[in-house]
């Protein structure tokens, strides 16, 4: 049994987000140590998360660190794009006029469970068109710093029969409240995709076999609450984040968390020079839910709060890769 070592417990960090537990990723310790966060995030109690006092013992373990940063892992393109669809309900459609030119406009739009979008067009709608190609441009905005993009291609077709009509009508009417003409239901059969991260970046082509297959991201609905929480209250955490697991040659004067998903967080550092960097942190294992992203975030916390007190030694190889944004804001 080693023997336990108790810090003042002036200096020991907040959590990031209050749980009834505080499972730790098995990142290795030198000592035993007793903590006690003491410290709410927040007072409202309206606000989404409960204030709790939390104890957690951290041992020794001899198994290296499972915190892999220089995997850098993302979300396939077919994931992004399944996840942007999902997460959105209005999209720019085009296709060829009758006078030859491209001719789009704004539509809501729902999703079946293969991600393929459902349209209403009434008469009117479609008597400019000559043909069944055509496009959905969709955009997701995300922290006011970046908007990934997926545009469909493929052929606007009615459903192909009875039982599939309802099917799309019933997903229509959840997604939006509301009944409509089912002579007015239409689908786009994709025929493939392309996903844009931003404002002009280079895209990649998705089939339509590598779209259907792939599911959204299983934190698409909370992820915006999560970044927004943390951005609004835990920057020393953020700016932690980059200094600790980040090799920077250069002083971070600000930094925002952009989104985060089931491998992983990107974040918008500016250095002093205004120069400013987007980079992606990966979370020491794949998590499923939303409890799992908050296990990570604080167990990532409180790593880097002990290596930045010479509590812990790194026992892990920082990320390397930064991608400068021209133009970016922050």
């Amino acid at each position: 049994m080693l023997p336990q070592t108790k810090f003042p417990i002036s200096h020991l960090p907040t959590s990031i987000f209050p749980t009834t537990h505080f499972p730790r990723p098995s990142f290795p310790t030198s000592k035993l140590v007793t903590l006690q966060f003491f410290k709410p995030l927040r007072t409202n109690p309206c606000q989404r998360f409960s204030i709790q006092t939390l104890k957690c013992s951290v041992s020794i373990v001899s198994e290296p660190t499972n915190l892999e940063l220089t995997s850098n892992p993302k979300p396939f393109p077919a994931e992004v794009s399944r996840t942007i669809m999902e997460l959105s309900s209005v999209g720019t459609f085009s296709a060829l006029s009758q006078e030859g030119w491209p001719l789009g406009f704004g539509v809501r739009f729902a999703v079946d469970l293969n991600g393929t979008p459902i349209l209403c067009l009434n008469e009117s709608n479609r008597k400019h068109f000559v043909d069944k190609r055509c496009s959905l441009h969709v955009q997701l905005e995300q922290s006011g710093l970046r908007t990934p993009q997926c545009t469909i291609h493929g052929n606007l077709d009615k459903p192909g029969d009875r039982m599939a009509l309802k099917r799309l009508y019933s997903a229509w009417k959840k997604q939006f409240g509301e009944e409509v003409d089912e002579n007015n239901i239409f689908v786009i059969s994709v025929e493939r995709a392309l996903q844009m991260e931003d404002f002009a970046e280079d895209g990649t082509w998705v089939t339509s076999s590598e779209y259907a297959s792939a599911n959204p991201d299983p934190l698409r609905d909370f992820a915006k609450n999560i970044i927004d929480d943390i951005n609004a209250h835990n920057m020393e955490d953020v700016h932690r984040f980059c200094n600790i697991f980040v090799d920077l040659d250069f002083q971070v004067l600000d930094a925002k968390m952009v989104w985060v998903d089931r491998l992983g967080f990107d974040m918008r550092l500016r250095s002093t020079q205004n120069d400013v960097f987007e980079v992606r942190i990966p979370f020491p294992r794949e998590v499923t839910d939303e409890k799992g992203a908050k296990s990570s975030f604080n167990g990532m916390s409180q790593l880097a709060w002990e290596v930045e007190k010479n509590i812990h030694v790194p026992e892990f190889g920082k990320v390397k890769q930064l991608k400068k944004i021209i133009g970016g804001r922050l």
